[in-house]
């Protein structure tokens, strides 16, 4: 069996690893995106690096499983920075079939999905020219690449509802507006990269892929349906590690406040018993209402504010920024039902 030397063996998994670690931090600050920063800057300067960067070294795998030797500069250079290119390649060359029904799911996908396309030819764009748009408008450059923010502005607006727009301008909801966006963003991202790592777990790309890729992606190629868009890579972030979570951990006098309190109304809500998709990453919370205004929850012991009124009194996270809650999964039902608590005669 052909070997890969040592030397290139080494750099090639230093390239599954960073662009294991440019995606992910790409996904986190695709979540930090929110009505106090718009900086879309740092999230397409990663995506588009990690998806380069994670298709090349894909394409140096499959040269080596097919040829039994790793490419040569000319072609990987004359492959450039075009995304849309490099997946072309892949799909033509080295996407091999594993025999199961999940593969033609994966196929059609990265084959036949548009908005995957409108998204990678706007990092590609990003990639080639546009992050030095500002400096080409300065400097007269007659080769301007095109505006990527409001390609990707124009992409997010395609994914919004009436009903969205009506939120962004309720303190309260308009967050879960921007984690939808970044959700559903991020849902066709890891089909993407997960359709192009089950190639490894199935060592279609021989049992070398299978080595390089097990400490990287191989999280990615066991992702399926049920599983996309449920992970918070913020916490992978600096912005997320160094921001204070700003939570209250009950004590008895709590406890005993909320149950002698008449102005305190509150309830026990089970993932079991309620009738929606539960956000949620506990299986049963404690909703409450404090003086008919402030809405709290309380999940596995600790106080986060469900509302912003709660939130600028008493200084708390809301579920979602505390990494309590399933990022696209909107608590706007839960608010509802707190307020609701004042003209129940529960508790």
């Amino acid at each position: 069996m052909a070997e890969i030397e040592n030397l290139k063996y080494f750099v090639l998994l230093e390239e599954f690893e960073t662009s294991d670690k440019l995606i992910k931090l790409g996904f986190g600050e695709l979540q930090n995106i929110n009505l106090s920063n718009s900086f879309y800057f740092l999230p397409f300067q990663l995506l588009s690096q990690g998806f380069e960067r994670f298709m090349k070294a894909y394409i140096c795998l499959g040269h080596f499983h097919l040829h039994k030797e790793l490419p040569n500069f000319k072609y990987l250079k004359e492959l450039g920075h075009d995304l849309e290119k490099l997946l072309s390649e892949i799909i033509d060359n080295y996407y091999f079939d594993f025999n199961r029904t999940q593969y033609d799911l994966d196929e059609d996908f990265i084959k036949n999905d548009s908005e995957l396309r409108q998204l990678l030819f706007i990092l590609s764009e990003f990639g080639k020219l546009s992050r030095y748009h500002n400096f080409d408008i300065i400097t007269d450059n007659s080769k301007i690449g095109v505006n990527t923010n409001k390609l990707w502005e124009k992409f997010e607006n395609s994914i919004l509802t009436s009903n969205d727009y009506e939120n962004l301008i309720d303190l309260d909801l308009a967050q879960e507006v921007y984690h939808k966006i970044s959700n559903h963003i991020i849902i066709i991202f890891e089909k993407f990269v997960s359709a192009l790592s089950r190639q490894f777990v199935f060592k279609c790309l021989g049992q070398r892929g299978l080595a390089i890729t097990a400490s990287t992606f191989m999280d990615f190629g066991l992702l399926y349906d049920k599983d996309f868009g449920t992970k918070d890579y913020r916490k992978q972030t600096t912005k997320y590690k160094e921001t204070p979570k700003k939570v209250h951990r009950r004590t008895v006098v709590d406890e005993v406040q909320r149950k002698t309190d008449p102005n305190f109304k509150w309830k026990k809500i089970n993932k079991s018993e309620y009738d929606g998709d539960w956000p949620f990453y506990a299986d049963d919370v404690i909703i409450e209402c404090r003086q008919r205004h402030w809405c709290i929850i309380t999940i596995d012991g600790h106080d986060y504010a469900l509302n912003g009124s709660a939130k600028g009194r008493y200084k708390l996270e809301n579920p979602h920024d505390a990494g309590m809650a399933i990022m696209g999964k909107s608590i706007s039902d839960f608010i509802k039902m707190a307020l609701e608590l004042n003209t129940s005669n529960k508790h």
